[in-house]
């Protein structure tokens, strides 16, 4: 992994400008940094704030999981930097890839957001298709590593797009090496002794009651953030109190009253290709209908309160990949018809 001094990254984000932030949270803060004499690369440099505890190993967590890690739907680490800043203090911080454009959160609520995407909404096959790419990161950190990797911390603010819009998820501050668990299959849920808090709404009902870091409880926080791209409402929403939870509010629509329920923009009369539908309107809601009613069932399924009720993210990815192809094999075969 290429280390980078301390004077390159302030060279990089013009001295870390205010004008270069991108983003800040409780680790620290982000910015847009150009590496002119290493391919004159667009990055994104995460600083970590370390007078907030548990920054270092905020730090050393990211560095061990990232640079072992490579997957088309993860954010790929480029390098690193623990060093001394102008006034003698330590200083760490990660440089990643840069996402063109921002984060999921600031395209599902825009009217929440500072930051204003200037570019249109998801219609339903990009939000389809960022499911499907957040689910096969999973896939491949829960089966596919070396040591099962356990997120801890799944949100739409964690997930970034690049210029195609295809997702990559980031943020591994709170991420866990289930390493006593190596040879264990997902099938029996594995999980680490350490404990973890994640993130409020996000976070599996388990782990407030003191259970410990699993994938089912990565593949819980999967089913919030998918009900949540459809229905544009936050676990968090004001809307949620005394019996009702994100998970009621889809279940209760299910089947008949979807509509009701879902983001209104993906009700659009438009056609995912950006056409009016006119004639097609008619086809094209009962299309879309079908897409989402499959879609909350899979959140809901994911989101289930008892960890063993839960899907395993290889059923997910492939009951994804049905819908997917259903729902674009429709739309095919209706305009051969109407050719």
């Amino acid at each position: 992994l290429l280390r980078l001094s301390y004077h390159e990254l302030y060279r990089a984000t013009s001295g870390f400008s205010q004008e270069n932030l991108i983003g800040s949270g409780s680790f620290g803060h982000v910015y847009r940094g150009r590496l002119d004499q290493h391919g004159k690369k667009n990055v994104a440099v995460k600083v970590l704030d370390l007078q907030k505890k548990g920054a270092s190993k905020t730090f050393k967590a990211e560095c061990r999981i990232l640079r072992n890690i490579r997957h088309r739907n993860l954010v790929s680490i480029l390098s690193y930097c623990s060093s001394i800043d102008f006034k003698g203090l330590e200083f760490k911080a990660l440089v990643y890839e840069f996402m063109e454009n921002g984060n999921l959160d600031l395209w599902l609520h825009q009217e929440t957001n500072d930051q204003a995407i200037s570019s249109p909404n998801l219609n339903l096959l990009q939000r389809l298709n960022i499911a499907i790419d957040v689910a096969s990161a999973l896939h491949y950190l829960h089966n596919h590593c070396e040591t099962t990797i356990v997120h801890c911390d799944l949100k739409p603010s964690n997930i970034l797009l690049d210029n195609d819009l295809v997702a990559h998820v980031g943020d591994f501050g709170l991420a866990r090496l289930l390493l006593e668990t190596v040879n264990t299959s997902y099938e029996q849920g594995t999980s680490s002794t350490i404990l973890i808090k994640g993130t409020i709404g996000y976070a599996a009902p388990e782990y407030g009651m003191g259970n410990a870091a699993s994938t089912k409880g990565d593949v819980y926080s999967y089913g919030i953030l998918l009900l949540e791209m459809i229905t544009r409402r936050r676990p968090t929403d004001d809307m949620f109190k005394d019996d009702l939870d994100l998970q009621n509010y889809a279940s209760m629509a299910l089947p008949e009253q979807v509509f009701e329920i879902v983001d209104p923009l993906l009700l659009s009369t438009r056609d995912e290709n950006g056409e009016t539908t006119g004639g097609k309107q008619i086809f094209n809601v009962q299309r879309k209908m079908k897409c989402l009613v499959s879609l909350l069932n899979i959140g809901l399924k994911c989101s289930a309160r008892l960890p063993d009720d839960r899907m395993q993210i290889s059923e997910v990815t492939r009951e994804l990949h049905l819908i997917k192809d259903a729902f674009l094999s429709v739309k095919i075969h209706k305009e051969n018809i109407d050719d």
